[in-house]
């Protein structure tokens, strides 16, 4: 409560100030809460403490918190650093208790060095949130792998060539469409650039509030694709890893009481987390990999699986009563 009333939170001797309004009612499933980062970069802390106060009156939801955090540091990578991955977790803990905030309902989107941040942070961070919107930033060497089920909108200047950032939001346009053909249930996304426009879209861009309103987060989905970032983080929707790899990709799939791990990345442990909006937990659920069949039974549900699930965010949407773990043979093993 100390940290939200002085609005800061302080981790590795770094301190992020944070600045928030609130649009509408609240409906009752809890505020949606909208996370708007800032531009600048590599540049004086006055050139970012105005970004700031920009991004403060860029955006106006219809409904929820719209919070404008200041980056702690003033790096050019200023929004997609590992400690930012951990201030938002302790951002939205605070939210869900202090302004009722509903966890499903938490959009990420940001403005030049926040698009950057956008690029990098939605694929690696998606079970967290509903959507993300990224506006004139440049990706750097992130993929869009992990946004399989993160609905994610990129509005981009047509003219705003500087480090080649129209060409590659165009690239980005492609490849999104071509990942969604593929893989019809994933990848939902609207790309716009904005022809005539630099880089200042004459707030074309806040169409993304609205279509980032209309989507919610699934912690559920059937598939999931995880590919980690320089950044690694140790869960992603319903699966977890005890040593995440940077770059490693993982694809498991569920179909009825069957997970399939369609790609191990080289992981050889892998805990699956259940309940049962899943699946039926009091009939034998099966775990296969390669053909091969690595688990099959009842998975009980405890407490003591609540309790940690619950502890790892304090996300109340995202408690799992239930886990199996398993070891994955590698690829030479008969």
């Amino acid at each position: 409560s100390d940290e939200h009333e002085a609005r800061a939170l302080t981790s590795r001797e770094l301190t992020m100030p944070f600045w928030y309004t609130v649009y509408g009612d609240k409906p009752a499933g809890g505020r949606s809460l909208y996370i708007s980062m800032h531009g600048g970069g590599g540049a004086p802390a006055e050139v970012n403490d105005q970004q700031w106060e920009n991004q403060k009156k860029l955006y106006t939801p219809d409904e929820g918190v719209y919070l404008a955090p200041r980056a702690p540091t003033n790096t050019w990578n200023l929004w997609h650093q590992g400690h930012i991955d951990d201030f938002y977790d302790r951002l939205i803990e605070n939210l869900i208790v202090f302004e009722e905030v509903n966890p499903d309902r938490v959009y990420l989107m940001g403005y030049s060095a926040g698009g950057d941040g956008v690029y990098q942070l939605a694929p690696r961070y998606a079970d967290r949130l509903g959507a993300a919107a990224m506006m004139a930033g440049h990706p750097n060497e992130t993929r869009p792998d992990g946004l399989r089920n993160l609905p994610f909108t990129l509005h981009m200047g047509g003219e705003d060539a500087a480090y080649d950032r129209n060409r590659i939001g165009r690239e980005w346009k492609t490849t999104l469409a071509e990942l969604h053909a593929a893989d019809p249930e994933g990848y939902t996304h609207h790309v716009e650039i904005h022809e005539g426009k630099g880089h200042w879209m004459e707030r074309e861009d806040a169409v993304a509030v609205p279509w980032m309103a209309g989507h919610t987060r699934d912690l559920r989905p059937e598939r999931i694709v995880w590919l980690q970032d320089d950044v690694t983080h140790p869960r992603f929707y319903w699966l977890a890893v005890d040593d995440p790899v940077a770059r490693r990709r993982m694809v498991v799939e569920r179909d009825g009481q069957t997970i399939r791990i369609v790609e191990a990345g080289g992981a050889e442990v892998l805990r699956i987390r259940l309940d049962d909006l899943m699946l039926d937990l009091d009939e034998d659920v099966v775990v296969e990999h390669d053909g091969r069949e690595l688990f099959r039974g009842r998975v009980p549900r405890t407490r003591a699986m609540l309790q940690t699930t619950l502890a790892e965010r304090g996300d109340p949407r995202g408690m799992f009563p239930a886990e199996v773990v398993v070891s994955i043979p590698a690829a030479d093993e008969d």
